[in-house]
């Protein structure tokens, strides 16, 4: 690893507080602004989330490729890191800056068109970012280090604008939760900025780590033959579905069901720090079982959490104590299974290497925002759909039992059967224990040494 280790490690997780601090702020929270504050069609704004990732996910193998081929005294990442961030964070600010005196198809093309915007620009940073990973240093347990400091720290950037947005928007915007929103963007968009060019201006791309330049057709080629890159997107695109379903209908759970939306952030805070402290207990657990094991037990883990959370909710049961429990248990497992998968990804780049000669981090990675974005279109549609068809009124103080109850099987019980599905989807198809990681690695170490000694 390039300079400093312990400056590269800070300094990569400092990006990872940053950006997803904005993803933060646009999936859990963008739905509600422009149902509940705007009073924009649920359905509408389902459909359109759907469609703008749909859109944005074919454009990520792309970026991927274009990342690869870029060639500057930055390096290949670090110019991408900087021109998406910069794109993000004015266009993230306008997505909550809506003009009020826009209405109507007006108002629906606005919207329409930001969010768009939104998408591809931060798939510009997204893939960048985590690619670099595999880049940043060949140590398999650096990597492994890495990946639980970032996903640590992305974590803890996640929980800030759930702890926080509901509360703030009030006071920054004096009353008018509108410009609240509009206000709080623009400092989540500073700060996303600043934390990045910490990132840039101190991880580097270790130069020892080379490889021959292929062309695109030899590039999709190698990603469509890497078995177990494929197998580990699938796993994500459902693991990160049945998250994403319980985000975005969480508000709505809390201000209808529990009947305190204030409790929604302390909520999200007590889960989003066992999170992290799940993520940091990775290297601890390592010492003792494998990451597969490990991610089994983490499912296993969050899948209480939800039966206890729906329990809680059909029992009328509202104790803030008993809440942050559930919230407690689910994120612990959410936070392990969310570094185990990165690491994977990362270990089936070596896998792709090994195998197929040709070594595509930024492809491969790129096929992680892919499936994960379609997740996410997949997820926003039937929350946005389920609001309308459960017939829950925004107006309305309380819901009746069959919207109440709708809501939770919405949120609770489809994600529940997505994390059964994905869980055993992996454990009876990935191969890579420990065993065959360090064959791997042994082996490409030699090849590597005997194409340094031919030059």
């Amino acid at each position: 690893m390039n300079g400093n280790i312990r400056k590269v490690k800070v300094s990569y997780g400092i990006g990872a507080v940053g950006k997803d601090m904005v993803y933060s702020l646009v999936t859990g929270f963008l739905l509600y602004y422009y149902n509940t504050i705007l009073g924009i069609s649920a359905t509408f704004i389902g459909i359109l989330f759907m469609a703008a990732r749909i859109f944005d996910a074919l454009n990520d193998p792309f970026m991927g490729v274009v990342v690869e081929k870029t060639t500057t005294k930055l390096g290949k990442f670090r110019p991408w890191l900087l021109i998406g961030t910069l794109s993000n964070a004015v266009v993230l600010y306008f997505v909550f800056a809506v003009p009020k005196g826009l209405e109507g198809t007006g108002l629906l093309v606005y919207i329409s068109v930001l969010y768009l915007l939104w998408g591809i620009t931060y798939t510009m940073m997204d893939i960048p970012y985590w690619s670099m990973i595999p880049a940043i240093t060949q140590s398999g347990k650096d990597r492994e280090n890495i990946s639980v400091i970032a996903r640590s720290c992305a974590g803890f950037g996640y929980a800030i604008p759930v702890a926080l947005t509901l509360a703030l928007a009030p006071v920054l915007g004096s009353g008018d939760e509108r410009k609240g929103f509009e206000i709080f963007a623009l400092l989540v968009a500073l700060f996303f900025v600043a934390a990045i060019v910490v990132t840039v201006i101190n991880v580097k791309e270790d130069v020892r780590i080379k490889k021959k330049s292929v062309r695109m057709k030899e590039m999709f080629s190698s990603l469509l033959h890497n078995d177990q890159a494929l197998i580990v997107v699938v796993t994500i695109i459902v693991f990160n579905a049945s998250l994403y379903l319980t985000q975005q209908l969480a508000i709505y759970f809390f201000k209808y069901k529990i009947g305190q939306d204030s409790l929604y952030g302390i909520f999200g805070t007590v889960g989003g720090a066992a999170q992290i402290l799940s993520m940091m207990s990775l290297p601890a657990l390592r010492k003792k079982w494998e990451c597969k094991k490990i991610l089994k037990g983490a499912i296993i883990t969050a899948l209480s959490g939800y039966m206890m959370l729906f329990i809680l909710g059909t029992l009328n049961i509202t104790n803030l104590i008993l809440l942050c429990i559930a919230a407690i248990i689910i994120f612990c497992g959410f936070g392990l299974a969310t570094v185990l998968t990165t690491i994977f990804l990362a270990d089936t780049v070596d896998y792709g290497e090994w195998k197929n000669h040709a070594r595509n981090e930024s492809v491969v990675f790129s096929l992680q925002t892919f499936v994960v974005k379609l997740a996410s279109a997949f997820s926003v549609l039937i929350a946005g759909v389920g609001i309308d068809l459960i017939r829950l009124d925004k107006t309305a103080v309380t819901q009746t039992a069959g919207t109440l109850l709708g809501l939770r099987l919405i949120m609770l019980v489809i994600p529940m059967i997505g994390l059964i599905l994905s869980i055993s989807f992996f454990t009876n198809k990935y191969k890579l224990n420990e065993t065959m990681l360090q064959k791997i690695t042994g082996e490409l170490k030699e090849r590597h040494d005997k194409e340094r000694d031919r030059k």
